[in-house]
């Protein structure tokens, strides 16, 4: 049976300043946005994307990822706590971020950035939706270093079982891992190589909700439940899991539509 390591949180101290992974997690997310993004412009010159665009895309993004990421953990998972200990919302520092959140806000950014660019709202997250899910698979290998959103109890015969001893001495999936070999990993080749031919507009951006939507959807039966408003809705489901059902909903219906569009991109 394995044992979680107990990594320290501060990758690097200098005196009174401290590096977290998990900032370098974000910050590995970001680099690989903008590398992945010149590559994939680079391979698709008829989209017309250039670097110094892709770099306005990563700050709109990064503002979107971190004011919807916390707003949805806020409003999404704890909207007790935060409401009694208003001053915690702005301490991103500590963790605490809502991929569905994040989502919102990102589409938001791109809305935003759409309008002041000219660019149809489709052009701008069909591009950039191959490009996501490795900042994903970042993110959660910075949760597993933080030993933090760990998974369900596990048959102790697993060989991949993990203790996590600053929660209890029950074997548990690494779920942080398994979403990060998921909606990281093969949601990222699955997207990159569907990405490489013209599409349909919203094509991509479609297969993007899908995929994400289902594998989430599967990680949650294995990583330990997140209180949430959503809860108690019934049938066993998670927050995170229903909030993953108007997104492949939303995707399967662009999927639909995006067959009948007359161009491909």
């Amino acid at each position: 049976m394995l044992i979680h390591p107990q990594f320290d949180p501060v990758a690097i101290s200098l005196g009174p300043l401290s590096v977290r992974w998990y900032g370098l997690m974000y910050l590995a997310a970001f680099a690989l946005f903008v590398l992945l993004g010149r590559r994939h412009a680079r391979r698709r010159p008829e989209l017309g994307w250039d670097a110094a665009q892709i770099d306005d895309l990563l700050f709109y993004g990064v503002l979107g990822v971190i004011i919807g990421g916390r707003l949805g953990e806020v409003l999404f998972y704890q909207p007790g706590y935060y409401f009694s200990h208003p001053l915690e919302i702005l301490a991103i520092w500590k963790g605490g971020m809502s991929f569905h959140g994040g989502f919102l806000g990102v589409l938001a950014a791109m809305a935003l950035y759409g309008r002041k660019t000219g660019r149809g709202f489709w052009q701008v997250t069909d591009f950039i939706a191959p490009l996501v899910p490795t900042g994903l698979a970042a993110g959660r290998i910075g949760n597993f270093i933080n030993g933090e959103l760990w998974g369900r109890p596990a048959d102790p015969g697993l060989p991949w079982a993990m203790v996590f001893p600053h929660v209890d001495s029950l074997p548990r999936h690494p779920s942080q891992i398994y979403q990060a070999l998921g909606e990281g990993l093969l949601l990222f080749v699955l997207l990159w190589l569907y990405a490489a031919s013209p599409r349909p507009v919203r094509a991509v951006s479609a297969v993007f909700l899908i995929g994400y939507g289902v594998l989430r959807f599967a990680a949650e039966f294995f990583r330990n439940p997140d209180p949430g408003i959503f809860s108690g809705l019934g049938f066993s489901l998670t927050t995170a899991q229903w909030l993953c059902v108007p997104m492949v909903v939303v995707g399967v219906m662009l999927l639909a539509s995006s067959g009948r569009a007359q161009h491909a991109r």
